[in-house]
Protein backbone atom coordinates (compact mmCIF):
# COMPACT_ATOMS: atom_id res chain seq x y z
CA UNK A 1 0.00 0.00 0.00
CA UNK A 2 2.76 2.39 0.90
CA UNK A 3 4.53 1.77 -2.41
CA UNK A 4 1.36 2.24 -4.38
CA UNK A 5 0.58 5.43 -2.53
CA UNK A 6 4.08 6.75 -3.24
CA UNK A 7 3.79 5.93 -6.93
CA UNK A 8 0.41 7.65 -7.11
CA UNK A 9 1.82 10.73 -5.42
CA UNK A 10 4.68 10.86 -7.91
CA UNK A 11 2.33 10.50 -10.84
CA UNK A 12 0.11 13.26 -9.54
CA UNK A 13 3.08 15.51 -8.85
CA UNK A 14 4.42 15.39 -12.41
CA UNK A 15 1.81 17.62 -14.04
CA UNK A 16 2.08 20.05 -11.14
CA UNK A 17 5.87 20.23 -11.52
CA UNK A 18 5.54 20.75 -15.25
CA UNK A 19 2.99 23.50 -14.74
CA UNK A 20 5.23 25.18 -12.16
CA UNK A 21 8.21 24.99 -14.52
CA UNK A 22 6.11 26.38 -17.36
CA UNK A 23 4.90 29.28 -15.23
CA UNK A 24 8.47 30.06 -14.17
CA UNK A 25 9.60 30.11 -17.82
CA UNK A 26 6.67 32.36 -18.77
CA UNK A 27 7.59 34.88 -16.06
CA UNK A 28 11.23 34.95 -17.19
CA UNK A 29 10.07 35.36 -20.78
CA UNK A 30 7.84 38.33 -19.93
CA UNK A 31 10.67 39.98 -18.00
CA UNK A 32 13.05 39.42 -20.94
CA UNK A 33 10.50 40.92 -23.35
CA UNK A 34 10.14 43.94 -21.06
CA UNK A 35 13.92 44.47 -20.92
CA UNK A 36 14.58 43.93 -24.63
CA UNK A 37 11.50 45.95 -25.56
CA UNK A 38 12.74 48.89 -23.52
CA UNK A 39 16.21 48.67 -25.09
CA UNK A 40 14.64 48.44 -28.56
CA UNK A 41 12.39 51.45 -27.93
CA UNK A 42 15.30 53.58 -26.66
CA UNK A 43 17.47 52.59 -29.63
CA UNK A 44 14.69 53.35 -32.11
CA UNK A 45 13.85 56.68 -30.45
CA UNK A 46 17.40 58.01 -30.58
CA UNK A 47 18.55 56.80 -34.01
CA UNK A 48 18.25 60.25 -35.58
CA UNK A 49 20.09 62.09 -32.79
CA UNK A 50 22.87 59.48 -32.59
CA UNK A 51 23.31 59.43 -36.38
CA UNK A 52 23.67 63.21 -36.44
CA UNK A 53 26.14 63.16 -33.54
CA UNK A 54 28.27 60.40 -35.08
CA UNK A 55 28.58 62.10 -38.46
CA UNK A 56 28.86 65.77 -37.63
CA UNK A 57 30.27 65.82 -34.09
CA UNK A 58 32.35 62.67 -33.67
CA UNK A 59 33.64 62.41 -37.27
CA UNK A 60 33.64 66.18 -37.78
CA UNK A 61 32.15 66.12 -41.30
CA UNK A 62 30.91 69.55 -42.39
CA UNK A 63 27.20 70.18 -41.93
CA UNK A 64 25.44 70.49 -45.30
CA UNK A 65 28.09 68.52 -47.19
CA UNK A 66 27.06 65.80 -49.62
CA UNK A 67 29.06 63.12 -47.83
CA UNK A 68 27.70 64.17 -44.45
CA UNK A 69 24.09 64.00 -45.68
CA UNK A 70 24.70 60.60 -47.30
CA UNK A 71 26.42 59.07 -44.27
CA UNK A 72 23.84 60.37 -41.80
CA UNK A 73 21.05 59.01 -44.01
CA UNK A 74 22.81 55.64 -44.31
CA UNK A 75 23.30 55.15 -40.55
CA UNK A 76 19.80 56.32 -39.68
CA UNK A 77 17.91 54.30 -42.28
CA UNK A 78 19.97 51.10 -41.94
CA UNK A 79 19.58 50.92 -38.16
CA UNK A 80 15.89 51.87 -38.34
CA UNK A 81 15.01 49.21 -40.91
CA UNK A 82 17.01 46.47 -39.16
CA UNK A 83 15.32 47.26 -35.84
CA UNK A 84 11.90 47.20 -37.49
CA UNK A 85 12.71 43.97 -39.29
CA UNK A 86 13.69 42.30 -36.03
CA UNK A 87 10.71 43.48 -33.97
CA UNK A 88 7.90 43.31 -36.50
CA UNK A 89 8.72 39.90 -37.98
CA UNK A 90 8.99 38.43 -34.47
CA UNK A 91 5.76 40.07 -33.28
CA UNK A 92 3.70 39.03 -36.31
CA UNK A 93 5.09 35.49 -36.25
CA UNK A 94 4.22 35.26 -32.54
CA UNK A 95 0.66 36.40 -33.30
CA UNK A 96 0.43 33.87 -36.13
CA UNK A 97 1.30 31.11 -33.67
CA UNK A 98 -1.25 32.44 -31.18
CA UNK A 99 -4.29 33.09 -33.35
CA UNK A 100 -6.19 31.14 -35.94
CA UNK A 101 -4.95 33.11 -38.93
CA UNK A 102 -6.98 30.88 -41.21
CA UNK A 103 -10.13 32.52 -39.86
CA UNK A 104 -8.69 35.95 -40.64
CA UNK A 105 -7.66 34.83 -44.11
CA UNK A 106 -11.05 33.27 -44.81
CA UNK A 107 -12.78 36.42 -43.60
CA UNK A 108 -10.80 38.54 -46.05
CA UNK A 109 -11.47 36.23 -48.97
CA UNK A 110 -14.53 36.10 -51.22
CA UNK A 111 -17.16 38.75 -50.67
CA UNK A 112 -15.06 40.56 -48.09
CA UNK A 113 -12.01 40.89 -50.34
CA UNK A 114 -12.99 44.48 -51.19
CA UNK A 115 -13.18 45.28 -47.49
CA UNK A 116 -9.74 43.70 -47.14
CA UNK A 117 -8.26 46.07 -49.72
CA UNK A 118 -9.74 48.99 -47.81
CA UNK A 119 -8.27 47.69 -44.53
CA UNK A 120 -4.90 47.29 -46.23
CA UNK A 121 -4.77 50.89 -47.48
CA UNK A 122 -6.23 52.21 -44.22
CA UNK A 123 -3.54 50.48 -42.18
CA UNK A 124 -0.95 51.69 -44.67
CA UNK A 125 -2.21 55.26 -44.25
CA UNK A 126 -1.80 55.23 -40.46
CA UNK A 127 1.68 53.64 -40.38
CA UNK A 128 4.42 56.29 -40.79
CA UNK A 129 6.86 54.14 -42.77
CA UNK A 130 8.95 54.78 -45.86
CA UNK A 131 9.01 52.25 -48.71
CA UNK A 132 11.82 50.20 -47.14
CA UNK A 133 10.45 50.33 -43.58
CA UNK A 134 7.14 48.90 -44.82
CA UNK A 135 8.83 45.66 -45.94
CA UNK A 136 8.98 43.98 -42.49
CA UNK A 137 5.20 44.32 -42.09
CA UNK A 138 4.67 43.18 -45.68
CA UNK A 139 6.75 40.09 -44.88
CA UNK A 140 4.75 39.40 -41.75
CA UNK A 141 1.38 39.80 -43.43
CA UNK A 142 2.40 37.59 -46.35
CA UNK A 143 3.70 34.74 -44.18
CA UNK A 144 0.50 35.05 -42.12
CA UNK A 145 -1.37 34.03 -45.30
CA UNK A 146 -3.13 37.34 -45.75
CA UNK A 147 -4.09 37.49 -49.49
CA UNK A 148 -1.29 38.98 -51.58
CA UNK A 149 -3.50 41.71 -53.03
CA UNK A 150 -4.31 43.04 -49.55
CA UNK A 151 -0.67 43.01 -48.48
CA UNK A 152 0.30 44.79 -51.71
CA UNK A 153 -2.38 47.41 -51.03
CA UNK A 154 -0.62 48.06 -47.73
CA UNK A 155 2.85 48.09 -49.32
CA UNK A 156 1.80 50.66 -51.92
CA UNK A 157 -0.13 52.98 -49.60
CA UNK A 158 2.07 52.93 -46.49
CA UNK A 159 4.92 55.08 -47.89
CA UNK A 160 2.52 57.39 -49.77
CA UNK A 161 0.15 58.51 -47.00
CA UNK A 162 0.46 59.14 -43.27
CA UNK A 163 -0.83 61.64 -40.74
CA UNK A 164 2.41 63.67 -40.70
CA UNK A 165 2.27 64.14 -44.46
CA UNK A 166 -1.37 65.21 -44.25
CA UNK A 167 -0.53 67.90 -41.70
CA UNK A 168 2.43 69.17 -43.73
CA UNK A 169 0.52 69.13 -47.02
CA UNK A 170 -2.44 70.93 -45.45
CA UNK A 171 -0.21 73.65 -44.05
CA UNK A 172 1.92 74.14 -47.17
CA UNK A 173 -0.46 73.48 -50.08
CA UNK A 174 -3.99 73.74 -48.64
CA UNK A 175 -6.84 71.33 -47.94
CA UNK A 176 -7.88 70.78 -51.57
CA UNK A 177 -4.47 69.52 -52.69
CA UNK A 178 -4.16 67.44 -49.52
CA UNK A 179 -7.47 65.66 -50.09
CA UNK A 180 -6.55 64.96 -53.71
CA UNK A 181 -3.17 63.54 -52.69
CA UNK A 182 -4.66 61.26 -50.00
CA UNK A 183 -7.46 60.06 -52.31
CA UNK A 184 -5.02 59.28 -55.13
CA UNK A 185 -2.63 57.48 -52.77
CA UNK A 186 -5.35 55.25 -51.32
CA UNK A 187 -6.90 54.61 -54.74
CA UNK A 188 -3.48 53.53 -56.05
CA UNK A 189 -3.25 51.02 -53.20
CA UNK A 190 -6.71 49.53 -53.76
CA UNK A 191 -6.32 49.27 -57.54
CA UNK A 192 -2.87 47.75 -57.05
CA UNK A 193 -4.29 45.12 -54.72
CA UNK A 194 -7.00 44.18 -57.21
CA UNK A 195 -4.40 43.96 -59.99
CA UNK A 196 -2.04 41.75 -57.96
CA UNK A 197 -4.84 39.35 -57.06
CA UNK A 198 -6.04 39.25 -60.66
CA UNK A 199 -2.62 38.05 -61.89
CA UNK A 200 -2.25 35.62 -58.92
CA UNK A 201 0.91 37.37 -57.79
CA UNK A 202 1.49 34.95 -54.87
CA UNK A 203 2.88 32.36 -57.31
CA UNK A 204 5.80 34.74 -58.00
CA UNK A 205 7.04 34.95 -54.41
CA UNK A 206 10.44 33.44 -53.65
CA UNK A 207 10.35 29.71 -52.75
CA UNK A 208 11.29 30.27 -49.09
CA UNK A 209 8.33 32.65 -48.71
CA UNK A 210 5.97 30.09 -50.22
CA UNK A 211 7.38 27.46 -47.83
CA UNK A 212 6.88 29.79 -44.87
CA UNK A 213 3.26 30.34 -45.90
CA UNK A 214 2.60 26.63 -46.41
CA UNK A 215 4.33 25.56 -43.19
CA UNK A 216 2.64 27.98 -40.79
CA UNK A 217 1.85 26.28 -37.45
CA UNK A 218 -1.62 25.32 -36.35
CA UNK A 219 -3.29 27.21 -33.57
CA UNK A 220 -3.58 24.00 -31.53
CA UNK A 221 -1.59 20.86 -30.89
CA UNK A 222 -3.35 17.51 -30.65
CA UNK A 223 -2.28 15.19 -27.81
CA UNK A 224 -2.35 11.40 -27.75
CA UNK A 225 -5.92 11.43 -26.48
CA UNK A 226 -7.11 13.42 -29.48
CA UNK A 227 -7.66 16.52 -27.37
CA UNK A 228 -6.64 19.95 -28.69
CA UNK A 229 -4.23 22.12 -26.72
CA UNK A 230 -3.19 25.67 -27.36
CA UNK A 231 0.47 26.33 -28.09
CA UNK A 232 2.41 27.36 -25.00
CA UNK A 233 4.18 30.71 -24.77
CA UNK A 234 7.50 28.88 -25.15
CA UNK A 235 6.34 27.15 -28.32
CA UNK A 236 5.16 30.46 -29.75
CA UNK A 237 8.49 32.08 -28.92
CA UNK A 238 10.47 29.24 -30.51
CA UNK A 239 8.47 29.55 -33.74
CA UNK A 240 8.58 33.38 -33.81
CA UNK A 241 12.31 33.55 -33.08
CA UNK A 242 13.09 30.91 -35.69
CA UNK A 243 11.09 32.72 -38.36
CA UNK A 244 12.61 36.10 -37.48
CA UNK A 245 16.17 34.71 -37.51
CA UNK A 246 15.63 32.91 -40.83
CA UNK A 247 14.25 35.96 -42.63
CA UNK A 248 16.76 38.29 -40.98
CA UNK A 249 19.73 36.22 -42.23
CA UNK A 250 18.40 36.39 -45.79
CA UNK A 251 17.61 40.10 -45.88
CA UNK A 252 20.00 42.10 -43.64
CA UNK A 253 22.89 42.38 -46.12
CA UNK A 254 20.53 43.65 -48.83
CA UNK A 255 19.20 46.25 -46.42
CA UNK A 256 22.76 47.54 -45.93
CA UNK A 257 23.58 47.50 -49.66
CA UNK A 258 20.25 48.97 -50.72
CA UNK A 259 20.27 51.79 -48.18
CA UNK A 260 23.90 52.51 -49.07
CA UNK A 261 22.94 53.13 -52.70
CA UNK A 262 19.94 55.18 -51.64
CA UNK A 263 22.10 57.26 -49.28
CA UNK A 264 24.53 58.21 -52.06
CA UNK A 265 21.67 59.23 -54.33
CA UNK A 266 19.97 61.08 -51.47
CA UNK A 267 23.08 63.14 -50.74
CA UNK A 268 24.32 63.84 -54.27
CA UNK A 269 21.33 64.08 -56.66
CA UNK A 270 20.20 67.73 -57.00
CA UNK A 271 16.45 68.28 -56.71
CA UNK A 272 16.36 71.43 -58.90
CA UNK A 273 17.36 69.42 -61.96
CA UNK A 274 13.86 67.94 -62.23
CA UNK A 275 12.09 71.29 -62.13
CA UNK A 276 14.34 72.61 -64.89
CA UNK A 277 13.89 69.61 -67.19
CA UNK A 278 10.23 68.70 -66.67
CA UNK A 279 8.60 72.06 -66.21
CA UNK A 280 7.35 72.57 -69.76
CA UNK A 281 4.48 70.10 -69.35
CA UNK A 282 4.97 67.94 -72.48
CA UNK A 283 3.07 64.65 -72.46
CA UNK A 284 6.26 62.60 -72.20
CA UNK A 285 7.47 64.50 -69.13
CA UNK A 286 5.12 62.63 -66.79
CA UNK A 287 6.17 59.01 -67.56
CA UNK A 288 9.83 60.05 -67.67
CA UNK A 289 9.51 61.92 -64.36
CA UNK A 290 8.03 58.80 -62.76
CA UNK A 291 10.96 56.68 -63.94
CA UNK A 292 13.74 59.08 -62.94
CA UNK A 293 12.19 59.66 -59.49
CA UNK A 294 12.58 56.01 -58.43
CA UNK A 295 16.30 56.21 -57.50
CA UNK A 296 15.85 59.23 -55.21
CA UNK A 297 14.49 57.27 -52.21
CA UNK A 298 12.69 59.75 -49.98
CA UNK A 299 9.94 59.38 -47.39
CA UNK A 300 6.67 61.27 -47.71
CA UNK A 301 7.57 63.73 -44.93
CA UNK A 302 10.78 64.68 -46.72
CA UNK A 303 9.12 64.93 -50.15
CA UNK A 304 6.45 67.47 -49.13
CA UNK A 305 8.85 70.49 -49.08
CA UNK A 306 10.24 69.32 -52.43
CA UNK A 307 6.70 69.12 -53.78
CA UNK A 308 6.06 72.70 -52.72
CA UNK A 309 9.34 73.85 -54.28
CA UNK A 310 8.57 72.15 -57.62
CA UNK A 311 5.10 73.70 -57.78
CA UNK A 312 6.49 77.16 -56.99
CA UNK A 313 9.09 76.75 -59.75
CA UNK A 314 6.35 76.03 -62.29
CA UNK A 315 6.28 72.24 -62.55
CA UNK A 316 2.70 71.22 -63.51
CA UNK A 317 0.63 69.77 -60.66
CA UNK A 318 0.20 66.34 -62.28
CA UNK A 319 3.90 65.98 -63.07
CA UNK A 320 4.76 67.10 -59.52
CA UNK A 321 2.44 64.55 -57.91
CA UNK A 322 3.58 61.74 -60.20
CA UNK A 323 7.25 62.56 -59.59
CA UNK A 324 6.94 62.83 -55.82
CA UNK A 325 4.72 59.76 -55.40
CA UNK A 326 7.14 57.70 -57.46
CA UNK A 327 10.09 58.86 -55.33
CA UNK A 328 8.19 57.83 -52.20
CA UNK A 329 6.48 54.58 -53.29
CA UNK A 330 9.42 52.88 -55.00
CA UNK A 331 13.19 53.06 -54.73
CA UNK A 332 16.31 51.12 -55.66
CA UNK A 333 16.92 50.10 -52.01
CA UNK A 334 13.33 48.83 -51.73
CA UNK A 335 13.68 46.84 -54.96
CA UNK A 336 16.91 45.24 -53.76
CA UNK A 337 15.24 44.16 -50.51
CA UNK A 338 12.08 42.96 -52.24
CA UNK A 339 14.24 40.92 -54.64
CA UNK A 340 14.90 38.58 -51.72
CA UNK A 341 11.12 38.10 -51.30
CA UNK A 342 9.79 38.39 -54.86
CA UNK A 343 10.87 36.85 -58.13
CA UNK A 344 11.80 39.14 -61.01
CA UNK A 345 8.33 38.65 -62.54
CA UNK A 346 6.55 40.00 -59.47
CA UNK A 347 8.97 42.89 -59.14
CA UNK A 348 8.46 43.77 -62.80
CA UNK A 349 4.68 43.66 -62.37
CA UNK A 350 4.95 45.88 -59.27
CA UNK A 351 7.16 48.49 -60.97
CA UNK A 352 5.08 48.49 -64.16
CA UNK A 353 1.89 48.99 -62.17
CA UNK A 354 3.34 51.96 -60.27
CA UNK A 355 4.67 53.49 -63.49
CA UNK A 356 1.31 53.16 -65.25
CA UNK A 357 -0.87 54.35 -62.35
CA UNK A 358 1.32 57.37 -61.54
CA UNK A 359 1.61 58.30 -65.22
CA UNK A 360 -2.17 58.17 -65.72
CA UNK A 361 -2.67 60.16 -62.53
CA UNK A 362 -0.12 62.76 -63.68
CA UNK A 363 -1.77 63.20 -67.08
CA UNK A 364 -5.21 63.49 -65.47
CA UNK A 365 -4.20 66.20 -63.01
CA UNK A 366 -2.16 68.10 -65.60
CA UNK A 367 -5.32 68.33 -67.68
CA UNK A 368 -7.34 69.43 -64.62
CA UNK A 369 -4.63 71.72 -63.27
CA UNK A 370 -6.45 74.99 -63.95
CA UNK A 371 -9.54 73.77 -62.05
CA UNK A 372 -7.73 72.65 -58.89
Amino acid sequence: MDTNNTDCCCLEAKPADQEKSSNSWDIKYLLAILVFGTIWWLAYSYISAVSHWLVFDLLGIATGSHWGASLEFFIYDTVKILLLLMALIYAIAWIRASLNVELVRDYLMGKRRGFGYFLGVLFGAVTPFCSCSSIPLFLGFTTARIPIGITMSFLITSPLVNEIAVVLLWGLLGWKFTMIYVAVGMAAGIIGGVFMDSIRAERWLQPFMIDAINNAPRMHNVNERGQTQKLTIKQRHVFAYGEMASIYRRVWKWVVIGVGIGAVLHGFVPQDWFAKNFGAGEWWSVPVAVLVAIPLYSNVTGIVPIMESLLVKGLPIGTTMAFCMSAVAASIPEMMMLRQIMTIKLQAAFICYLWVIFTLMGWLFNSLGSHI
